[in-house]
This record gives structure tokens, C-alpha cells and sequence, in this order.
């Protein structure tokens, strides 16, 4: 019972978003400790057998391995969109998918004018583009009691997108040397679970009374390894092995395997993923980095805080005036504006982008520390103008 109580605590978005705080704190007080040498020899701490390259320090397994899970849960999630959520309805999708679009060019096209001319600098273009759903959402639930729950399928849909396309630019342009023999065996083994979430292979699974798990876990390890193997990051595994769900339940069971399994993993992701992720990845030294005075650090920041402004809600508003998709009328232009600056919370898939982008470490360090920064800001603007906003939606309620 009490596992149950736990896990359930774990799907709310607020208590995520908290653990998650709480890893990163823990690792800048480390970072920035006398200790600080005890964090980086942790970090580089190598595990795992030498057959695959799999003998990886911690920091690589957080980031190849256990964001795995984090991608898997994102393309699942992009599924059930498309089959069942707003996705499904172009028309209806339009507007957050033209913001989210605009929301990762515009930070990208600002970073790049920061960084024009400076070298390997220049490389983190893609550092400002994404949107930490699980920070974002938690921000929302503490300071949106009040906002109509549209603006949260707003930022919801508009995440679900911008995960895309970050999945898309780390397939493209994180890839370090593709080695095709084992791409090809894990396109090979892509295939095959696929064809398991078909009805048909269900069936026949649970004739030979086969519990799907048993096949379909070895099956996504081995796609993992295999991508792993050849060169393009191991992440858009997950990403591919989550788009491939089945989201519709079948005569004898109680769910489908989408929904099950998000059920499974969501708290896994939450206490364990994403802060073990932020705990290795963030603990950035401020000794080190140079905050502020350095153009990386000053176009993630100035991407986050103004390019996602600048990108979501000018695109939305564009949209809106081209094309005929509208703006739900239960919301106005400055919830997009503060759901805009919330979109600015860049941490989780950013840090990877930082991870991916820089070989040197003091451009790391300076990557994290925008990417710290502009985070923090964006949280505080956001904050402020989305209370301002819950409170007049408040205010606006009928009494109960």
C-alpha cells in the first residue's frame, strides 16, 4: 500500500519537478564544495563490460543510458498524442505546433548571432531550443491554481513537439560517425517490436502464455546496445521504441501496453531518471565557468529567456492571424506569453545538447551555466507573470 501511495505521489508533476530541483541543488553545492574533486571523480567513475563500448563512465550512462527511458517515455507520449490527443486534429493542433516550431528556431538564430565568428563556441546552437516538460509543468501546477486547464494542453502539445525535434536534431547532428552494420540490426529489431504490438503477435504471445515483457524488454536492451554501437546518440532508441506502442487495448486486456507501461515508468522516471540525470550533468563549477562573460553562456541565456518569448508567442500569434487556427477563448495573449517564458526552462534536454555540443570543458561549464541561468530566470518571470495571471482567473471564478 504504501508503494502504491508512492508512486502515485510520484506522477504528480509538482513532485517531480521538486526532486528534480533538489538533484541539481545537491550537485552545484558539490561542484562548488572543497569536495569538488569527489564529484568529478564520481562522475567519471567508469562501469560496465569492455564488449559494446559499454564500459562508460556514470555521467555517460545517465546521459546515453537512463535519458533512454526519458526519450522512451516522450515518444510514447508523442503516440498517444497522434492516435488520441490533440495531435490527431490538425486544425485544433495547429497553433502550438507553429509556436513550438518558431520556439526552437528563434533561441537557435539568437544564439547563433551571439556566437557568430567564435569558433567551436558556435556548436551549441542547439542548447537553447529545448523545453524541460517535467520543470515547466511543475512550475505551472505550483503557480497556475486558477488558469484554464487549455494552457496546460497548450504547453503540454507544445512540448510534445519540441521533444521532436530536439529528437531530431540529436539523431541529425550529434551523430558521431555512423557505423551501419549495427544501425541496420537495430532498424532489424525496431521492426520486430514493432510487429509485437500488433494484435496478432498478441495474441499468439499470450497462446504460448508468454508475458509481452519478457520479449519486448531483452528486444528494446538490444535496440539500445545497438544503436549505442553505431554511433548515433543511444537516446533516440527510446525515442523510436516509445513511437512504436501500441495504444489501443485489445478484447481480453485491461489496457494497452502505452499506457501501461507509462504507468510503469512514470515514477521511475521522476525519483530516479531525471534526478540522477541532473545530479551528474549539473554540477557545473562556477570557479570555472565564466558567467556572463562569455558568449555562450550569454546566448543560451538571452535564447531562453528571449528567444523562447519571442519565438513562441510571436508564432503564435502569427498563426493566429494567417492561418484559421485561433487561440482557445477560455485563454488569453498573455497566458501564451507567460507560458512562453515558461517554455524557457531549458534543463534537462539542454544539458545533453551541452553535453553532445562541447569537447572543451570550459565551454561545457559555460554551457551549463546558461543553461543554469536563463532556466532560473525563465522560472522567475514566468512565475510572476502566471500568477498575476491565476489570480485574476480566480478573481474572475463564480463563487462556489
Amino acid at each position: 500500500m504504501a508503494a502504491v501511495k508512492v508512486a502515485a505521489a510520484l506522477r504528480r508533476d509538482v513532485v517531480g519537478g521538486v526532486l528534480l530541483l533538489v538533484a541539481t541543488v545537491a550537485a552545484l553545492v558539490w561542484a562548488n564544495s572543497r569536495w569538488a574533486a569527489a564529484y568529478e571523480t564520481l562522475r567519471g567513475t567508469e562501469v560496465g563490460p569492455a564488449a559494446w563500448h559499454l564500459h562508460l563512465s556514470l555521467a555517460v550512462w545517465a546521459a546515453d543510458g537512463l535519458l533512454a527511458v526519458f526519450f522512451f517515455l516522450v515518444g510514447n507520449e508523442l503516440k498517444q498524442e497522434f492516435v488520441h490527443g490533440e495531435l490527431r486534429h490538425p486544425r485544433r493542433a495547429l497553433l502550438p505546433i507553429a509556436a513550438a516550431l518558431a520556439g526552437v528556431v528563434v533561441p537557435a538564430l539568437v544564439f547563433t548571432l551571439v556566437n557568430a565568428g567564435h569558433g567551436e563556441a558556435a556548436a551549441g546552437w542547439g542548447i537553447p531550443m529545448a523545453t524541460d516538460v517535467a520543470f515547466a509543468v511543475a512550475v505551472l501546477a505550483l503557480v497556475g491554481r486558477g488558469i484554464p486547464p487549455a494552457l496546460r494542453t497548450f504547453l503540454l502539445t507544445l512540448a510534445v513537439v519540441d521533444d521532436l525535434v530536439a529528437i531530431v536534431v540529436i539523431a541529425v547532428f550529434y551523430a558521431a560517425g555512423v557505423s551501419w552494420p549495427p544501425l541496420v540490426a537495430a532498424l532489424g529489431l525496431l521492426a520486430v517490436f514493432g510487429l509485437l504490438q500488433t494484435g496478432r503477435a498478441a495474441a499468439w504471445l499470450r497462446a504460448l502464455r508468454v508475458p509481452g515483457w519478457a520479449v519486448a524488454v531483452p528486444l528494446a536492451v538490444a535496440v539500445w546496445v545497438l544503436t549505442h554501437e553505431s554511433g548515433v546518440h543511444a537516446t533516440i532508441a527510446g525515442a523510436a521504441l516509445g513511437l512504436l506502442m501500441r495504444t489501443r487495448a485489445l478484447p481480453g486486456e485491461a489496457t494497452d501496453p502505452s499506457h501501461r507501461a507509462e504507468h510503469l515508468l512514470r515514477p521511475v522516471t521522476a525519483a530516479v531518471v531525471l534526478p540522477v540525470f541532473a545530479f551528474l550533468a549539473a554540477g557545473v563549477s562556477f570557479r570555472a565557468a565564466s558567467p556572463f562573460g562569455d558568449t555562450v553562456t550569454v546566448g543560451i541565456v538571452l535564447g531562453l529567456v528571449l528567444g523562447k518569448v519571442a519565438g513562441i508567442a510571436g508564432g503564435a500569434w502569427l498563426t493566429a492571424a494567417l492561418t484559421p487556427a485561433e487561440l482557445s477563448p477560455e485563454l488569453g495573449w498573455w497566458d501564451i506569453v507567460g507560458l512562453a517564458q515558461l517554455a524557457g526552462i531549458g534543463f534537462t534536454i539542454s544539458l545533453l545538447m551541452a553535453e553532445l555540443s562541447y569537447g572543451s570543458q570550459r565551454l561545457l561549464d559555460d554551457a551549463k551555466s546558461g543553461v543554469l541561468a536563463g532556466s532560473a530566470i525563465a522560472t522567475v518571470l514566468a512565475g510572476a507573470i502566471l500568477s498575476v495571471r491565476a489570480a485574476r482567473y480566480r478573481r474572475r471564478a463564480p463563487p462556489a
